[in-house]
């Protein structure tokens, strides 16, 4: 229940109830404070049988902690009915951001380099392959006009 609160905090926290509620009053005030935390357990757990009940027997594996999102979702990965297991293995981030990255900054990765290396026959003879092997240069500044020059004018996209 207080897995979040750190020692430091706990020390504080029995400062300021010493403080505030004073050495005589506080074994009262820890007591309602148990009681009361106790007595919202119980119903708490006396309306989630309730609920159990009220379902009926087609419901007797529903867990509340289902209703959480994580849980729901997690629970339902595990479950693979859809074959998502498959999909989430056969999908490899890392190596495809790997790829992307190595498109763009212009080299060939492992994968590209071995399929390109065996077409590397066929493309090498067009004469549209060019001199970079068919990347862009990203790094290239583009030169600016003159001032009294236009930008130019593209019928097609206005």
């Amino acid at each position: 229940m207080f897995n979040d609160i750190g020692p430091l905090e706990l020390v504080t926290l029995v400062v300021l109830a010493v403080l505030v509620f004073g050495p005589e009053k506080l074994p009262k005030v820890i007591q309602d404070v148990t009681r009361t935390i106790r007595k919202i357990r119980e119903f708490s757990e006396s309306a989630k049988a309730d609920i159990r009940e009220e379902l009926g027997p087609e419901f007797k594996d529903f867990e509340f902690e289902d209703l959480n999102p994580k849980t729901f979702i997690r629970k339902q990965l595990d479950n693979d009915e859809l074959g998502l297991k498959e999909i989430r293995n056969g999908f490899d981030l890392k190596k495809e951001m790997a790829e992307v990255t190595d498109a763009v900054h212009g080299r060939e990765s492992e994968t590209s380099s071995s399929s390109s290396s065996s077409s590397s026959g066929s493309s090498s003879s067009s004469p549209s392959a060019g001199s970079t092997g068919g990347t862009v240069d990203m790094t290239k500044k583009r030169e600016k006009p003159a001032p009294d020059e236009r930008p130019p004018f593209d019928a097609d996209a206005t």
